[in-house]
């Protein structure tokens, strides 16, 4: 199955185990719940989608990759102890805990979450003095003489044999105690989770030109050379860093990341048309509006290819867009409940300043971010949306003190001020977004009409997560006309099938 099956497998399991009855017990006796066994290539997502996992089912996340680790620090340090039996005392072997479970009581202590995932990697590739802990981990749930705690899902990922050499087959006795989930590499879902990753355009394009090219792994006797899902999002981090500090991006560079040289070549390529593109067609200027005879006469004479390119291009742009006021809206809505509660505070009897209060609250916020982050459940969108809530809390702090404003009335029509300028920006940016989005529409209209080009434009929005999101609050009477009259599903199907032959 794919990584987004896998994850809604993990999710509903996840569900499953921690179900309880009306007495307070597990559903699934504890020893009945199966470890899951996560076996796919390297890079395609299985450690990927355990924080998003945790995230969404609300529970705290201890991962380890095995092969780190020794028998020690796995089963815990021997020691001798005095036990008494049939009236005689006798010195027993006996072992401290084990650092991993050891681990999974720090975040219950840490984080006040008594139920979680415990996240083994590469556990099918341990050496052989930890082989037998393993085995043992897997079919009893514990390491050395301790147990993982009740409400503890264990989750295992691996990768087959073909792509690690240091790989060991579990005997039918360990996979009768397991749930063994297959995970192939699949592009279509991957670019759901890659628009959704702010993944750069010009990646997201060129995988759809060369599809064959998203997951490639090939062992030669000159050494194993490989595209993988890790390595495209790696670089797209790398590529949009660079372009933010006008830092060279050369082929050197993307080897770099996608260790197949003729693949990394190709995309070399790809990367300079794509750039060239975006100033002969003047893609910015199609977004505002100013759409030129020659950019359409261009677009209508080039290869398939180069118009998949052009589209690629518009997309992402609008998908800066789209992400912008999708952050921008989590923003205001988390500000104005966190103003709620200081508004609430500072008119109590006996306040503390409203300067003051703010700190608390940056505090506050601080130490949720931290706690979210400690159990797991953190992502880029989490980090970023506090980041910016702390920022602007702390400029409003500065204000009152830079102002010597300690009334509370005085203190709450200032910052009332300066918040509403925020949401005036979140309007423009709305607004922005919107006539950016018809720009395109009648760009594209142009250029393409009822065409299959239009179909590929049509079917990226509803499945990119910003536009459909932006679109679905916003509306859009071009996409609303445009996917009536084009996305018939066999219709939507025979021109994808089309476009792959081509």
């Amino acid at each position: 199955m794919n990584i987004k099956r896998a994850k809604e497998e993990i999710i509903n399991t996840v569900k499953a185990y921690l179900a309880k009855d009306e007495f307070g017990n597990y559903r699934i006796p504890y020893l009945r719940q199966r470890p899951i066994l996560l076996i796919g290539p390297p890079g395609v997502g299985k450690t990927q989608i355990m924080e998003q996992v945790a995230g969404e089912c609300k529970v705290a996340l201890v991962s380890y990759t095995i092969t780190h680790h020794t028998r020690q620090s796995a089963v815990g340090l021997p020691f001798i102890r005095k036990k008494e039996y049939g009236g005689k005392e006798y010195s027993v072997t006996e072992y401290t805990m084990s650092e991993i479970i050891a681990a999974v009581y720090d975040k219950i202590e840490y984080t006040g979450l008594k139920e979680g995932i415990l996240f083994i990697d590469e556990i099918n590739c341990v050496s052989e003095t930890l082989a037998p802990t393993m085995l043992q981990f897997l079919q009893y749930k514990s390491f050395g003489n301790r147990r993982i705690p009740k409400g503890w899902i264990i989750i295992t990922a691996g990768n087959p044999p073909e792509y690690n050499r240091s790989v060991r087959d579990f005997d039918t006795v360990t996979l009768d105690r397991m749930r063994k989930i297959t995970i192939e590499p699949d592009l279509n879902v991957w670019k759901e989770y890659a628009y959704k990753q702010g993944i750069h355009g010009a990646v997201i394009s060129y995988l759809d030109i060369r599809k064959e090219n998203f997951y490639r792994v090939e062992i030669t006797p000159d050494g194993t050379f490989f595209a993988t899902a890790r390595g495209w999002e790696d670089l797209s981090e790398m590529l949009i860093t660079c372009e933010e500090l006008s830092l060279p991006i050369t082929e050197d560079l993307i080897i770099q990341y996608i260790q197949y040289n003729v693949i990394a070549r190709d995309f070399a390529n790809y990367y300079e048309l794509y750039n060239k593109y975006k100033e002969v067609y003047s893609i910015d200027k199609i977004l505002k509006g100013n759409i030129t005879q020659n950019a359409v006469i261009k677009i209508e004479r080039a290869s398939f290819d180069e118009k998949l390119n052009i589209i690629g291009l518009l997309l992402s742009r609008l998908n800066d867009k789209f992400k912008e006021v999708y952050f921008m809206d989590l923003y205001v809505d988390r500000m104005f409940a966190y103003l709620k509660i200081w508004k609430q505070q500072i008119f109590e009897p006996g306040a503390m300043l409203p300067g003051e209060s703010l700190k608390n609250l940056i505090k506050s916020e601080e130490e949720k971010l931290n706690n979210i982050i400690e159990s797991g459940q953190s992502g880029k969108t989490e980090v970023t949306i506090s980041g910016r809530i702390r920022s602007s809390l702390e400029k409003y702090a500065n204000e009152l003190r830079e102002k010597d404003v300690e009334d509370p009335q005085i203190a709450f029509d200032l910052v009332k001020l300066l918040f509403e300028k925020e949401t005036l920006r979140r309007k423009e940016m709305m607004s922005t977004a919107s006539e950016a989005l018809e720009h395109v529409f009648e760009f594209m209209e142009t250029a393409f009409g009822e065409s299959q080009e239009m179909v590929v434009f049509v079917t990226e929005l509803t499945v990119n997560f910003y536009s459909s999101k932006f679109i679905g609050e916003n509306g859009s009477e071009m996409y609303t006309k445009y996917n009536r009259s084009l996305l018939f599903e066999e219709r939507h199907k025979d021109i994808l099938k089309e476009i792959d032959k081509l």
